[in-house]
């Protein structure tokens, strides 16, 4: 493919559709092809986008990110919920979990504590599985 279009751009109306195409696919090489380099990459990012489509569908409902820290708390609930949903555990147990277990916690800044509470940690895995 990438031969064809090497080949071949110089052939087509530099402003048309398919010499943009043709351009575009020759500069981004490296990024098209990464999923050939590592066999962890997927072809495709639908896992991203299907993520974020709850928030980009119901963006209008949240008023309440209008300022900075509406926005950064946001984000923090959404990274939690789409983070425990990664790890197969039930946002809803994690989110208790994390309330319940965090404010009784000694040193709960620490990132060494905080370890112990992430999505993947044993403990958690065993509370929270959906």
């Amino acid at each position: 493919m990438f031969a064809w279009a090497e080949n071949n751009v110089d052939k087509l109306l530099p402003k048309s559709p398919l010499a943009t195409a043709m351009n575009y696919l020759l500069s981004n090489r490296d990024g098209l092809t990464c999923y050939l380099k590592d066999g962890h990459c997927d072809i495709s990012n639908n896992t991203a986008e299907n993520s974020i489509r709850p928030f980009t569908v119901g963006r209008k409902n949240w008023l309440f990110s209008n300022s900075p820290k509406g926005a950064k708390a946001s984000a923090i609930v959404y990274s939690l919920i789409e983070t425990a949903k990664a790890n197969d555990l039930d946002p809803e147990r994690y989110l208790k979990y994390l309330f319940e277990k965090l404010p009784n916690t000694a040193n709960f800044k620490d990132a060494e504590t905080l370890d112990q509470y992430l999505p993947w940690a044993t403990k958690t895995q065993e509370k929270c599985k959906g």
